[in-house]
C-alpha cells in the first residue's frame, strides 16, 4: 500500500528531523562502552549491536538483555514507566526470535507513591505477556526514581534473528501494530499495548518466533526509541550495509485525525513495531502472519552495499545516515 506522506513533506526536513531527535542521539555512547570491553568468550555466539546477547547452551541459546527507562518517562508517568521497562525487554527478546522466560529488576526509590505506581505498571505488564519477575535488588534511600530491568529468553542458535545479517537485495518490511493511541502522558509513544488482551499481545509475539523457525527472515530488530528510521539505521550499523526506503510504504495510522506530522509518526516508539529483512520471495508470508496476528506490515524498500539509509518521496531522496563516517552506536564502518 502507498500512502500519500504529507503535503510539501521534504526528504531533506525528515532525514534533518530523524538525525537530530534525541531518540538517536542518545545512542552515540554506546560505541565507546562497547570498545572498552575487550573479553571474548566463545560461548558468546552475538554480543553487542544485537537486541540481546546469544550465548551458547549446547544447540540451544540463552538470551540476555537489559534495558533501563528514560527518566524523562519516570517523570511524566511512573505507571506507564513501569509497563514499558517490562514490554521493551520482552520485544528485544522476540526480536531475536526467542521466547522470553523471566526478568529481575533494579529499581531505585526517591518517591514511594512513584515506586507504587511503577510496580503497578510492571504487574500488569508482566501478567499480559505472561513473563514474570523473579528478583532483583532495591535501592530505597536514592534521591532519584529509575527502573531497570533485566532479562532471560531461549531459542534454538540455529532459529535466531540477528542484526548483523542483512544482505544487499534483501526487502526491508516495517511491522506495526496500528490499533493503538497516541500515550496521553507521551507524545512520541504509540501505545497498543495496553489496549490488547493478553492473548493477542502474546500472538504478536509469536510471530517473530515462528519467523526465526521457519527461517523466513535474514535480520530484524524491534522498533526503539530512534523510531523506524532510527531504528532500521542501527541495523543497518550492525550489519554494514545502506538501505533505500520508500517514505509512501511505510505503514502509519490516520496522521491527519490524530492531528501528527509524517515527521512524528516516524520518531515514534510502537507498543509492538520490528523491522526485518528478507528475501524477496519470503516477503508475502512475512506480511501474512503479522495481519493475522493484528498488525500492519508492508515491503518499504530495499538493502544495498553502500553505507548509506537513504530515503525517498516521490522523485526526492535523501541520505539520512552515512554508516561510513558516523555511525548511530559509534560501531564505525572500517
Amino acid at each position: 500500500m502507498v500512502f500519500i506522506v504529507e503535503e510539501n513533506c521534504s526528504t531533506d526536513n525528515i532525514a534533518k528531523t530523524i538525525r537530530e531527535y534525541a531518540g538517536v542521539r542518545r545512542k552515540h555512547a554506546i560505541g565507546e562502552i562497547v570498545h572498552a570491553f575487550n573479553f571474548k568468550s566463545e560461548d558468546v555466539v552475538v554480543s553487542f549491536g544485537e537486541d540481546a546477547a546469544l550465548i551458547r547452551n549446547g544447540e540451544d541459546g540463552l538470551l540476555l538483555a537489559a534495558d533501563g527507562i528514560w527518566s524523562m518517562l519516570m517523570q511524566a508517568d511512573p505507571y506507564w514507566a513501569g509497563f514499558c521497562s517490562v514490554l521493551v525487554n520482552v520485544h528485544d527478546i522476540a526480536a531475536m526470535g526467542g521466547k522470553p522466560l523471566a526478568m529481575v529488576d533494579i529499581l531505585s526509590v526517591e518517591d514511594e507513591k512513584i515506586c507504587h505506581e511503577v510496580l503497578r505498571g510492571m504487574s500488569d505488564a508482566s501478567s499480559k505477556f505472561g513473563v514474570p519477575v523473579v528478583g532483583g535488588h532495591l535501592h530505597p534511600d536514592t534521591d532519584f526514581s529509575a527502573i531497570d530491568v533485566a532479562i532471560m529468553g531461549i531459542v534454538k542458535i540455529s532459529d535466531a534473528i540477528c542484526s548483523h545479517t542483512a544482505c544487499a537485495g534483501d526487502r526491508v518490511i516495517a511491522a506495526f501494530d496500528l490499533d493503538g493511541r497516541i500515550h496521553p502522558s507521551c507524545a512520541l509513544n504509540w501505545d497498543s499495548a495496553t489496549l490488547r488482551s493478553p492473548e493477542e499481545l502474546r500472538s504478536q509475539i509469536g510471530v517473530m518466533q515462528e519467523l526465526g523457525k521457519r527461517h523466513l527472515v535474514t535480520a530484524g530488530k524491534d522498533i526503539s526509541n530512534p523510531g523506524v528510521i532510527g531504528t532500521l539505521g542501527m541495523l543497518l550499523e550492525t550489519s554494514r550495509k545502506g538501505a533505500v526506503i520508500e517514505l509512501s510504504r511505510i505503514p502509519r495510522p490516520d496522521l491527519s485525525a490524530l492531528d501528527i506530522p509524517f515527521s512524528h509518526w516516524v520518531r515514534m516508539y510502537p507498543g509492538m513495531g520490528f523491522i526485518l529483512t528478507a528475501k524477496e520471495e519470503c516477503v508475502d508470508e512475512i506480511i501474512s502472519l503479522f495481519r493475522a496476528a493484528g498488525m500492519d506490515a508492508a515491503d518499504i524498500g530495499y538493502i544495498d552495499d553502500t553505507s548509506n539509509l537513504t530515503i525517498k518521496y516521490h522523485n526526492k531522496e535523501t541520505s539520512v545516515f552515512d554508516l561510513s563516517k558516523e555511525g548511530i552506536m559509534g560501531l564505525y564502518f572500517e
